[in-house]
């Protein structure tokens, strides 16, 4: 059986690390960039706990060198900006094993390098084509502006992220679903002042920031406010200014590590990366079974509780394995549309705090049995078999 998997993201990279070497399956992966290209190299991501389970649980190679790589998610803080705290949860109380922190560069290092060998760079996908087995026939662009074919796969899986070419092609491009609500990342390098280490949210009203250290001596901080309409971000809502006013304490002076952040902001400004809030419907797979989607192809989702890659993790390890035991597109449905059900039902509830909710009783229940409950749920039901 031929399989090729476009994009080497997370979920394509363990997929293939999952299904090279399996008798009678001959794997292909196909990356856009080019060699030494890392898409988001300049910031950072945590990863659930749920992500390292499933690694511990069917590629402990790659969770040792993630653990190695990385620093830990060990605690959840919420406070408003003037220092009013709101919950503190120790991720261990939810969870068997902390998540992660880490830089996106350093971990597509991570994930790429067991399979680098079967990786053809700067291969973007442009059209499919059918042999005369009714086997799928990607054609690629080359750097060179050249076309490139490499024969026909009974399986194509697209693990090319949130815009996914393959999706478009053989489903069309899927609707997008907007919350209403401006999301924007930074990372401060060279960050020795900072005066807090692990996962933090400061709220002002609807107004969040997040924040956390990465290995590398530098921290990560995302912003969150409501906005209305589809269009590009308003150049004032881009300015320092605009931004100090959104996270500044309307009676009161911003707590020190909110004060660092504005800093931090405010100097950085022009390093932003903006964007909308939205989600896709789920599609996990196409063309008859011939296509299958993961990650975020397959499910771009809320960035609340960092499950947008977490996901990834679990399609890419879990899909291996059942494709390595002769299943196919359907079987990995059936396995993993139920949990991610699951996960962006979460994802959504917890993104309350952020779409209206006041954030001071929205966050307090975070802290209460029922919800607590629901994330134990959610970071520990990894399936150890498929």
């Amino acid at each position: 059986m031929r399989i090729g998997i476009i994009g080497s993201g997370v979920a394509g990279s363990l997929l293939a690390e999952g299904l090279l070497g399996t008798p009678g399956l001959d794997v292909s992966v196909f990356e856009r960039a080019a060699a030494g290209e890392h898409a988001e190299a300049g910031t950072g991501l945590n990863l659930g706990p749920n992500a390292l389970k499933a690694l511990r649980l069917h590629n402990p190679a790659r969770h040792a060198a993630l653990r190695e790589a990385s620093l830990p998610w060990r605690r959840w803080i919420v406070e408003l900006c003037d220092g009013t705290p709101l919950l503190d949860l120790d991720m261990l109380e939810v969870a068997d094993e902390p998540g992660v922190r880490i830089r996106w560069s350093e971990l597509y290092r991570l994930l790429r390098a067991p399979i680098a060998p079967a990786i053809r760079q700067g291969h973007a996908l442009e059209a499919l084509e059918e042999d005369a087995a009714g086997r799928l026939v990607p054609v690629f662009r080359t750097p060179d502006g050249a076309l490139a074919r490499h024969g026909g796969f009974d399986l194509l899986v697209g693990g090319d992220g949130r815009y996914s070419r393959l999706r478009a092609l053989t489903a069309g491009e899927p609707p997008s679903v907007q919350l209403g609500v401006c999301i924007w990342r930074m990372l401060v390098e060279r960050a020795d002042t900072c005066p807090f280490d692990d996962y933090g949210q400061w709220f002002e009203g609807p107004n969040r920031l997040l924040a956390f250290q990465v290995p590398g001596n530098a921290t990560y901080v995302a912003g969150a406010f409501p906005l209305d309409g589809s269009g590009s971000i308003p150049a004032e809502a881009r300015t320092a200014a605009f931004q100090r006013a959104l996270f500044t304490p309307a009676h009161g002076a911003p707590s020190p590590a909110v004060a660092w952040m504005l800093d931090r902001i405010e100097a950085g400004i022009d390093s932003i990366h903006w964007a909308r809030m939205q989600e896709a419907p789920v599609l996990r797979h196409g063309a008859a079974g011939r296509a299958l989607f993961l990650g975020d192809a397959a499910q771009a989702m809320v960035p609340t509780l960092g499950q947008g890659a977490t996901q990834a993790v679990e399609d890419g390890v879990l899909a291996a394995a059942v494709l390595r035991t002769g299943g196919g597109a359907a079987e990995v449905a059936a396995l993993r549309d139920p949990r991610l059900d699951y996960v962006r039902g979460l994802s959504q509830e917890a993104s309350d705090t952020v779409l209206g909710t006041d954030p001071v009783s929205g966050t307090r229940k975070k802290g209460e049995a029922p919800f607590l409950e629901k994330l134990r749920r959610l970071y520990r039901d990894v399936p150890a078999a498929v």
